[in-house]
């Protein structure tokens, strides 16, 4: 049974971060045994007003990463996936820990969702866990998530059409599923490894619940370790997410339900896929 060691925060009443990729990732037909290790404990998403809750100190979550490594399970885990830090010392945490997944199984996946901020709105971390983020994570990510404005803020570029979307992932250095990529009406990802890269994308919902670069990131990253190519990840990952979100729309749910269309979401027909270079 695969294992991924999620880093990141803990919504309780909402279906966002680290919540989200447990919920999800249990109920894959891969069977993904999720180990969760919160960076913040949160009543409900920010959006919605006062969340309630606040940080993990940096010495809880390194304790915790401490316990699960002196019980051998780092040797066992099979991808990495990190998303909301609330500290700079948290990703540096992260850092080492990623470093001795790796160490004990050199064939662990790490995907970075360098969860920055989004448009309109802007950065929405501190300074200081943006630059650690820089830094100390994305130089160790086999796979990166960043939607449209965080890919501009990792490469200090405003990218627009496909092309100039394409070239700054590629400044990147590492593989890359960009979300939030429109074309035609439609919203979906581009993923760019190298000079190649492939679209996907699906019909637009007005207001789609949060959480949907969230669904996104942990999908293509179970699809990944069940051995399909990064291209086929995406246009699977990007299948489950618009039938999540079409889901949400026809019951009036203002959560993604990931329990109830997580089984449904992770057997959707992979979307189409355009190789654009």
């Amino acid at each position: 049974m695969p294992l991924v060691l999620i880093l990141g925060s803990h919504v309780a009443g909402s279906r966002v971060g680290g919540t989200l990729a447990s919920l999800a990732l249990a109920q894959s037909p891969m069977k993904i045994d999720p180990v969760h290790v919160p960076t913040t404990l949160l009543g409900r998403h920010p959006g919605w007003g006062a969340p309630g809750g606040g940080p993990v100190s940096p010495d809880l979550f390194a304790g915790m990463l401490e316990g699960i490594a002196a019980n051998g399970l780092f040797a066992l885990v099979d991808g990495v996936l990190t998303d909301y830090f609330a500290s700079a010392e948290q990703v540096q945490i992260a850092a080492r820990a990623i470093d001795a997944v790796k160490t004990a199984n050199p064939k662990a996946m790490i995907l970075v969702d360098p969860v920055l901020g989004d448009a309109p709105g802007g950065l929405y971390v501190g300074q200081g866990v943006a630059d650690a983020l820089g830094e100390y994570l994305v130089p160790r990510a086999d796979f990166l998530t960043p939607n449209l404005w965080e890919l501009g803020y990792l490469t200090q570029t405003a990218p627009k059409d496909l092309l100039q979307i394409h070239h700054a992932a590629m400044a990147l250095g590492r593989p890359s599923l960009i979300s939030s990529v429109e074309k035609d009406g439609e919203i979906g990802g581009l993923l760019v490894d190298g000079t190649r890269a492939w679209l996907s994308t699906h019909p637009k919902t007005l207001t789609p619940p949060k959480g949907t670069g969230d669904l996104m990131a942990t999908m293509f990253l179970a699809h990944v370790i069940d051995g399909q190519p990064a291209q086929q990840a995406m246009a699977l990952a990007l299948a489950g997410v618009s039938y999540a979100v079409q889901r949400a729309q026809d019951w009036g749910a203002q959560e993604l339900p990931i329990v109830a269309a997580g089984y449904k979401a992770w057997r959707a027909e992979p979307l189409a896929l355009t190789e654009l270079g």
